[in-house]
């Protein structure tokens, strides 16, 4: 039975990936001297945003009640359900209407409650539970609160030879607070690079180690090496990288990569952008997807981290296919980084166990 509260403060998100599209709720339960209580997210299904929303309101009031909670001071981004619930706003859409009345019976059952509308950027961590839902596609509950979450963000070295796509989402999870990380530093190989500009662009501490400066392979790979280094990596992420260099003991299974394709079938050399992807064409696969794994000295060859998987549509091409393979390594290149700078990525005999 939960130990007996009066007063909590109540932070809830919802959010909807196409507005209706998969959605998911979140509730963060506090008791009056800041202490957690609860943390979860709830994957709804198909739903509006303004569903969503309802939903983790509804399910955060019934997580209260065991509590024996009198009090409740209730925040939330989303300006409408504020208005709503604050009696300022009438609800016009049947589908919100069970919803609010849903709601409105469950505050009911309290002595005093009050709702407030607060900026995304100081919701953070029910905004981060909707996220994980989402991308999970199921429920989760986040453990308390520990030192572990003011730890300071995990410095990132990023390798690029073209568009920079994948350091650009990378910096997208951490401006909105969805990655606790740091871009120390940017190794492009190429000085034309699209990435490479983009980079500057950002503001980052931007490099360029050509293979074409160096006689060999062992001084280009020193080279980087030092530039790493000097910034204080602690994880080193390929994104787009198209250069063979020899992984230093230093960084012995902190090297990731990103393969668009679900290893071991359809990589090693010659296998990259769209190589990969008419190759799971010609094949007549119906299923693709990609693969974040650790790097070694043989192309493709490192421990398996995450797979995500798309289908594989009649009439796809190369292009097409990527553009599908790319929305999955959009959240699967950030989970990697994560449970990292979390502690939870054991490697043995080449294999990746994630704890718990």
């Amino acid at each position: 039975m939960p130990q007996s509260t009066e007063h909590v403060t109540i932070y809830i998100d919802g959010g909807s990936r196409g507005n209706p599209g998969p959605a998911a709720a979140a509730f963060v339960l506090k008791d009056k001297k800041g202490t957690q209580l609860l943390a979860r997210a709830f994957f709804i299904g198909k739903a509006t945003n303004n569903a969503a929303e309802y939903t983790a309101i509804i399910k955060a009031l019934e997580a209260a009640k065991p509590f024996g909670v009198k009090e409740a001071a209730i925040y939330s981004d989303s300006e409408l359900l504020v208005r709503q619930l604050g009696g300022r706003y009438k609800v016009k859409s049947e589908n919100i209407a069970p919803l609010f009345q849903q709601a409105t019976e469950l505050l009911s059952e309290f002595a005093k409650w009050q709702i407030h509308h607060i900026p995304r950027e100081k919701n953070k961590q029910a905004d981060k539970l909707v996220n994980q839902a989402l991308d999970l596609k199921k429920d989760i509950e986040a453990a308390p609160e520990t030192a572990t979450e003011n730890r300071p963000p995990i410095r990132l070295g990023v390798l690029i030879s073209g568009g920079g796509t994948t350091l650009m989402n990378i910096l997208d999870y951490i401006k909105k607070g969805r990655l606790n990380a740091e871009v120390a530093v940017v190794i492009s190989s190429r000085s034309n690079a699209a990435g490479f500009e983009k980079a500057k662009k950002a503001g980052l501490n931007v490099k360029i180690i050509r293979t074409k400066d160096f006689p060999d392979i062992d001084q280009f790979s020193e080279r980087i090496e030092e530039e790493l280094a000097a910034a204080n990596v602690e994880l080193v992420i390929q994104g787009g990288w198209l250069c063979m260099w020899k992984i230093p003991q230093r960084y012995e299974n902190k090297v990731m990569n990103i393969h668009p394709a679900l290893l071991p079938s359809f990589g090693g050399k010659g296998m990259w952008g769209h190589h990969v992807h008419e190759a799971v064409l010609d094949a007549g696969c119906k299923v693709s997807g990609c693969t974040v794994h650790f790097c070694t000295n043989e192309y493709d060859k490192g421990a398996i981290i995450i797979q995500r998987c798309c289908p594989v549509m009649e009439g796809d091409g190369p292009a097409t296919l990527a553009e599908r393979v790319f929305e999955q390594e959009c959240i699967a290149y950030p989970q990697a980084i994560k449970l990292f700078a979390d502690g939870k990525l054991v490697v043995r005999d080449n294999r990746v166990i994630i704890k718990s």
